[in-house]
């Protein structure tokens, strides 16, 4: 039987948007199969949330050509700003100092409406000849052989291919099916996600800061040109609270939340006020005992869940992409099997220790800054200060934020597949 494609992508996340366009736009016959309906995931009630897009993963998207539609709407961060509750000590990045590495002072990152992604990631996936998208549709079982999968559809239809990436999110039928186990917990934490406007403009600054019940990050947004001069600077707030209080906070008046909200944002943009609907995501940590089985590859949320602590959990998906994608693409160039053991065996290696390093970094420091215990917290505050004293542990520090160290795909190099 001839192949229907050479590739099956389940899920199509931003993660599977993005694996699909790099592996069709080189040339690889790829379906990508959804269970939603694609076009509904662009709508701003879909999703209310934001990414934090390091420099590494700026470059893996322009690399696979979507990077220009996603630019106009994509806020540099300039600066970050990391507080520990009302400690006079703190860290503060700034684009700036890496000149005095010797490097580009580039943004450090940027902030993007997740929608906005989608947008970009499905006109782009739309537009390429070697890639069909099934929606909805899913993918309700592989099997597996020696020189290839056969899927099968939940519509009944059956798809041969070579390989079939799971990019099916964090609860992956795929994975299960499969029999990869996973060591997974959940934090006795929620995040809430919402949009405020400010008085004064944020001059692409990203805050951290750190309370007993979490984290309380404020992410410089693009301004809103809808609104009247003096309105229209935006920031995305993720609220890390204790599990318990949070139905109480969403279910208070416009006035009463706002009032809790400022209390923790504090009054140094000005007023502020939330915009928009509030949402919330239970968090979690997750990762999958191992990446690859028979024919099959788990990619982004379907390998590993991390805290949102440090802002990574889609750049590492996104270096998932990068690495995935050159891997089958240098295979099918030289004329070899994409779903080779072999080749699933290396992406395994390549991508799970640093994933398992990120989850580890993310649940750590949330554990610490969620302490309240004296001593440790002036041990913490006090490392905040010596970081922040010495240039060059900065810099590294910076440019592993930034995506920029370690045994990085050529897309995260900025090189092309």
């Amino acid at each position: 039987m001839a192949d229907d494609a050479e590739l099956l992508i389940a899920g199509g996340g931003l993660n599977g948007l993005a694996l699909a366009i790099a592996c069709a736009g080189a040339g690889l016959p790829t379906i990508l199969a959804d269970r939603q309906d694609l076009a509904a995931t662009t709508a701003a009630a879909f999703d209310g949330r934001t990414s934090a897009i390091a420099y590494g993963s700026r470059l893996v998207l322009d690399g696979i050509g979507v990077w220009p539609e996603i630019a106009p709407e994509a806020e540099p961060i300039r600066e970050i700003r990391v507080a520990d509750d009302d400690s006079p000590l703190f860290l503060h990045y700034d684009h700036r100092d890496l000149a005095a590495g010797g490097l580009d002072p580039v943004p450090l990152g940027y902030i993007v409406e997740n929608r906005v992604l989608r947008r970009a990631l499905l006109a782009h996936a739309a537009a390429l000849p070697e890639l069909r998208l099934l929606s909805p549709c899913t993918v309700a079982e592989i099997a597996a052989g020696r020189d290839g999968a056969v899927a099968a559809l939940g519509d009944g239809r059956s798809l041969r291919v070579r390989l079939v990436v799971a990019a099916d999110g964090k609860e992956s039928p795929l994975r299960h099916a499969a029999g990869i186990r996973v060591v997974e917990w959940r934090y006795d934490q929620i995040g809430i996600v919402t949009t405020v406007r400010h008085e004064r403009p944020h001059g692409g600054v990203a805050v951290e800061h750190f309370l007993p019940a979490g984290p309380f990050a404020i992410l410089p947004m693009t301004d809103d040109a809808t609104q009247a001069p003096g309105r229209r600077a935006r920031s995305s707030i993720v609220w890390t609270e204790n599990a318990g209080l949070v139905p109480h906070l969403i279910a208070m008046p416009d006035a009463d939340f706002t009032a809790e909200l400022a209390a923790r944002f504090g009054d140094f943009l000005g007023a502020v006020e939330p915009v928009g609907p509030r949402w919330t995501y239970p968090l979690a940590l997750m990762q999958a005992e191992r990446y690859a089985a028979p024919r099959l590859a788990l990619l982004g949320e379907a390998a590993h869940v991390i805290h949102p602590i440090a802002g990574q959990g889609l750049n590492i998906g996104i270096r998932d992409v990068a690495a995935l994608a050159e891997l089958i693409v240098d295979a099918r160039r030289l004329g070899l099997d994409i779903g080779d053991p072999m080749l699933l065996e290396r992406y395994q290696r390549w991508r799970r220790a640093d994933a398992m390093l990120l989850a580890a970094v993310t649940d750590g420091l949330n554990r610490l800054f969620s302490n309240t215990i004296t001593p440790v917290r002036l041990v913490r505050d006090l490392g905040l200060a010596a970081v922040n004293r010495v240039p060059p542990l900065k810099r590294l520090l910076m440019r592993h934020a930034m995506g920029m160290l370690g045994d990085r795909p050529r897309l995260a190099r900025g090189e092309r597949l």
